[in-house]
């Protein structure tokens, strides 16, 4: 749960938690600014965080209104958010990386998930499907095993899933990794890497992908 009070957005008049949400705001020069980091001054309007969201509030002018001001969307403005999103989850990838958080390898990846310390895995967006394939089959295993020990616990505790996320190229990897030919990578659980999962989940959800 986000440490602030749930918020209306802009364009779907829904009250949620603002973890879910992107914050806008009027610089002064009258443009309408995405504040990621929720540090700008001025007043602010809260918009669900989608990309058909964001293209609505601009295309139907709801900014100004949200605003109470006079103030521009550039059209480009769902294109910006998105870059910021991406920026913002490699940015914590290569922190995750730099903590012994984030491992990568097909064999490392492979061993991680099915010894059950992996929290997420990466596949990059441009590689196999096949490898993509092997990577599922392991967390399908993980998550049989997961499965029964439920069903035979009676604690009540539930535990986490391993969520696969294809939401960067393998320039993109290697980039954030400091590596060559990247293509899988696993996350280990620790501070740096539960902050990437937060960024990773919130550009998925921003690019509106379904789980793969």
């Amino acid at each position: 749960m986000d440490d602030l009070a749930e918020r209306t957005c802009l364009v779907t008049r829904e009250v949620m938690d603002p973890s879910g949400m992107l914050l806008f705001v009027a610089g002064p020069d009258g443009i309408v600014v995405p504040d990621l980091k929720r540090n700008l001054p001025g007043r602010g309007v809260w918009v669900t965080a989608r990309r058909s969201c964001v293209e609505k509030a601009v295309s139907q002018s709801l900014f100004a209104r949200g605003l109470k001001t006079t103030v521009k969307a550039d059209p480009n403005l769902p294109d910006l958010v998105e870059k910021l999103l991406l920026e913002a989850a490699l940015g914590a990838l290569g922190f995750a990386r730099k903590a012994g958080q984030c491992i990568t390898g097909a064999g490392k990846v492979d061993g991680l998930i099915r010894s059950g310390k992996a929290i997420a895995v990466l596949h990059a967006s441009d590689g196999s499907e096949d490898g993509l394939r092997k990577v599922g089959q392991a967390v399908h295993a993980v998550e049989r095993e997961l499965n029964e020990r439920e069903n035979g616990d009676e604690s009540g505790v539930r535990r986490n899933r391993i969520e696969i996320w294809r939401i960067f190229s393998s320039t993109q990897l290697n980039m954030a990794l400091g590596a060559t030919n990247v293509i899988h990578a696993a996350l280990i659980d620790g501070g740096a890497a539960r902050n990437f999962a937060i960024r990773a989940a919130k550009l998925s959800n921003y690019r509106e992908m379904e789980p793969s």
